[in-house]
């Protein structure tokens, strides 16, 4: 990981920034590391030069009352689980304002929380961490232009269904469940995501193999 954090640090230091801040990409697969990476990345940031800010993808998910009514529930997570129009539309506000509030998601009360991330005039970076950031397919493709870097993290299929089983035994689940809320729900968006990734992703680190093949 911190070879990963040192290569993204190194090509932002080159890279012009935007004003009023640059927005940093970081996709991939659940359980990919995608939060532990955009944390670290983040972190690593606000001690150097640059002033940084965290924006996780998941605080634009729907709610559950509104999932129950299309029957969604179950699918918490999927692409068509996001309020995708509304993140779109505050990308822009975060590419383009120099002060405004982002919702995020709290896992405690498993749904999303308005106006918790403050981002101000000093964070001249922006690091948004989600599943579907670098889908090629419309309605998330019109986020590309927008990322002034993208990084799409990556594991094998059984690491990703070992942490994604366990992660389930953690919420309370019993094997037999969480092994099929891995399979039948995670494992499913694990292959919407490697299947539409953008091939203009600027970094990959991981297992290229699963990408190739559209697993």
């Amino acid at each position: 990981m911190p070879d990963r954090i040192a290569k993204v640090a190194n090509r932002l230091k080159v890279m012009p920034i935007r004003s009023p801040r640059a927005l940093i990409a970081v996709a991939g697969p659940p359980a990919s590391g995608k939060s532990t990476f955009a944390a670290q990345l983040v972190a690593h940031l606000n001690q150097s030069t640059h002033s940084a800010v965290l924006v996780p993808m998941d605080g634009f998910h729907l709610d559950n009352s509104v999932l129950a009514r299309r029957g969604l529930l179950a699918r918490k997570g999927a692409p068509e689980t996001f309020d995708v129009d509304g993140l779109v539309s505050a990308m822009w506000r975060l590419a383009t304002e120099q002060h405004l509030y982002l919702p995020c998601f709290d896992r405690g009360q498993d749904r999303s929380v308005a106006g918790r991330i403050e981002v101000n005039s000093q964070h001249t970076l922006a690091v948004i961490e989600g599943n579907y950031l670098l889908c090629r397919d419309a309605p998330w493709n019109h986020l590309r232009p927008l990322w002034s870097m993208s990084v799409f993290l990556n594991e094998p299929n059984h690491v990703l269904f070992d942490r994604l089983v366990q992660r389930w035994l953690d919420n309370k689940h019993d094997l037999r469940e969480a092994q099929a809320r891995a399979q039948n729900n995670d494992m499913a968006n694990v292959a919407f995501v490697r299947r539409s990734l953008d091939p203009s992703v600027d970094l990959v680190f991981g297992s290229e193999v699963e990408i190739q093949q559209g697993a």
